[in-house]
């Protein structure tokens, strides 16, 4: 019922909070027995016409629905309340006939690993864990309680899983990182024999790769997000609660401090420190050993926000100066001659 549901999130209901509520939809497209939200006031209108039973929208906002659950936040209440109304799918622990697991590997019970899975000698997977087909997890890993691996992770051997780790396919954890030493015959690889720890409450997207550190560890810290094809380069440590959009490359040794936001495409160069709470605009630029203070940042190399939106300005008046500068030069040399002729 709605009023179950607003006692979830701490809202306050407005109207009959006895309705059941079976899904959630957006604002458009919602009917009966479904819940959606509305967050800014541009909005308020489509949330009015909406045909959803409830409508979640923030304290004060004056608008008409069936009913209202008001909270301070709603896109974050829509997404608990989402969490409820559907909740991740339970496996049923089995093995599947066709997995290879080592004899050495020690599985809970209550497992459940999928078809074609290969488990190497003396890892560790914890209760509630969910490997889907094709998951490879090379020897002494552990992977920690209700961690969910889709199809066709890879871990190579020695990797560390926290609990409640969600890895979407073709995830990658521990290749090698690309470090190599120069002589006269060509390149030597530099030693690649460390780890990669993934703590507790990480969620990595499809075909993202976090390379093993040369020597130690690399980090993806508590909670932390990371989008569908990322690159995490050996020796990173990323801090708790980042969150890294798609297609961000990442070298060697950076370190990425709690709370940051990096938008998708951004590029780093190696021994880089982002400092807590920056936030890094999409396709920007940060050069080799870079600090990157708190604050919006944007750009090739990156800049304050506020510089490079004067920057921007500029570039875009360039073709207008190009045509000024032409007719100045015009003037100029029609001066010019003037005054010879004289």
């Amino acid at each position: 019922m709605i009023s179950e549901l607003a006692a979830s999130v701490g809202g306050r209901v407005i109207g009959d909070g006895n309705e059941p509520i079976h899904g959630i939809a957006r604002l458009e497209t919602a009917g009966a027995g479904e819940i959606a939200y509305v967050e800014e006031e541009r909005f308020f209108g489509a949330a009015s016409a909406s045909q959803a039973s409830c409508v979640i929208a923030p304290e004060g906002a004056e608008l008409q629905a069936n009913c209202i659950i008001a909270v301070k936040q709603p896109k974050l209440a829509f997404a608990l309340i989402a969490k409820l109304l559907h909740p991740t799918p339970v496996r049923p622990p089995s093995i599947d006939p066709s997995a290879k697991i080592s004899e050495s590997t020690d599985i809970d019970l209550t497992v459940f690993v999928g078809p074609n899975v290969c488990i190497g000698e003396s890892a560790r997977i914890g209760a509630g864990a969910r490997i889907e087909a094709g998951v490879v997890v090379g020897q002494s890993v552990t992977v920690g309680k209700d961690c969910v691996l889709h199809p066709n992770v890879v871990l190579y051997d020695g990797v560390v899983l926290g609990e409640r780790v969600v890895l979407h396919a073709g995830v990658c954890i521990g290749a090698d990182g690309f470090g190599y030493v120069r002589d006269d015959m060509g390149y030597h690889k530099f030693p690649q024999i460390g780890t990669v720890v993934i703590e507790d409450d990480v969620e990595i997207g499809a075909h993202t790769c976090v390379d093993r550190a040369a020597l130690g560890r690399t980090r993806i810290g508590r909670g932390t997000k990371l989008d569908n094809l990322v690159h995490v380069g050996h020796n990173c440590d990323i801090g708790e609660r980042v969150v890294i959009a798609a297609q961000t490359g990442i070298s060697g040794s950076v370190i990425i401090e709690d709370d940051c936001v990096i938008g998708g495409q951004v590029g780093f160069g190696d021994h880089i420190r982002v400092q807590s709470g920056a936030v890094i605009g999409s396709k920007a630029g940060v050069l080799p050993g870079k600090i990157v203070r708190p604050g919006v940042w944007w750009g090739i190399p990156i800049q304050p926000l506020d510089e490079f939106k004067r920057l921007n300005a500029h570039v875009n008046r360039l073709p207008q100066m190009r045509d000024e500068l032409k007719e100045l030069r015009r003037k100029i040399a029609a001066l010019e001659k003037k005054s010879e002729d004289s």
